[in-house]
């Protein structure tokens, strides 16, 4: 099992000195959210692609993959009644999973709340048969560049749409990929379920976890609040998880440093007690 931290706490932050400072916390990975980077990631060249794969390399940084997927540029939906705009969306989506690969990454996140949420007056059936649309288009690429698009539930203060594991496991068997994978996120599971531990156990038996995001149910880091992480990571590695647990959080206060350090020592404080046992 490996630690990434997300690069958007680190605001203003050049990404090679999040590659650095990640490196020297002991992370394995960095999970790069694209708005950081460029409006679009169109506007990222061959060449500036190739120093970002260098740079994580040359720190011993992976490169985990992209969230954040759809916060700019503007206008982007994956289940919005306009064809017109689910196809721009479906465009765009592609460039991303390019710019991906292209950087080294082998998984793409897909959160972006307000870009799903389903308004007032539409039709809820056509919404998720809009999404699945826009999935089975973009996936195609996916498949092309060996990369997994990840579903992630969130909650209901973030969006309506699709909120609960069990909706996001439906969602995905509907939409029958082999490159089409879950993320399980702690703090959406603690707003959304009945139990972290059952939630994760229904989403390790149904084959289709790709990736974790670790983050307390007060949007703080792991370690920062009430959650309780250690039967979560018992729990991952008794299924023998080998995929990355990420550092995600929503509140960036005191400082990233802060929040980075404190986030993987207790971490790997509760892994190393777990390989004692």
């Amino acid at each position: 099992m490996k630690i990434s931290i997300c690069n958007e706490l680190f605001q203003g932050w050049p990404i090679e000195k999040v590659f650095e400072y990640a490196a020297k916390l002991g992370y394995d990975g960095v999970e790069i959210s694209p708005f950081t980077l460029a409006d679009s990631v169109t506007e990222i060249s061959a060449k500036r692609r190739n120093a970002i794969r260098r740079t994580a390399e040359d720190n011993g940084i992976e490169i985990v993959g992209l969230h954040w997927l759809l916060v700019k540029p503007e206008g982007l939906y994956i289940n919005h009644p306009d064809e017109f705009i689910r196809i721009q969306t479906q465009e765009y989506i592609e460039a991303l999973i390019h710019f991906c690969a292209d950087i080294g990454g082998k998984i793409l996140v897909h959160g972006s709340p307000h870009q799903r949420t389903i308004k007032e007056g539409w039709n809820s059936k056509d919404s998720w048969d809009y999404a699945k649309e826009t999935f089975k288009v973009s996936l195609k690429t996916a498949r092309q560049r060996n990369v997994f698009y990840c579903l992630e539930p969130l909650s209901p203060t973030q969006t309506n749409f699709i909120n609960t594991v069990d909706e996001a496991l439906q969602f995905v068997k509907e939409v029958r990929h082999p490159n089409f994978k879950m993320v399980f996120d702690c703090r959406t599971a603690s707003a959304s379920e009945n139990s972290l531990t059952e939630a994760l156990l229904r989403t390790l038996d149904s084959g289709y976890l790709r990736h974790v995001h670790m983050n307390d149910a007060n949007g703080l880091g792991p370690g920062f609040g009430e959650t309780k992480f250690t039967p979560i990571l018992k729990t991952l590695l008794k299924y023998g998880y080998k995929g990355y647990i990420s550092v995600e959080v929503f509140n960036f206060d005191p400082d990233p440093q802060t929040i980075a350090s404190r986030s993987i020592g207790y971490l790997k404080g509760i892994l190393e007690a777990l390989s004692k046992e």
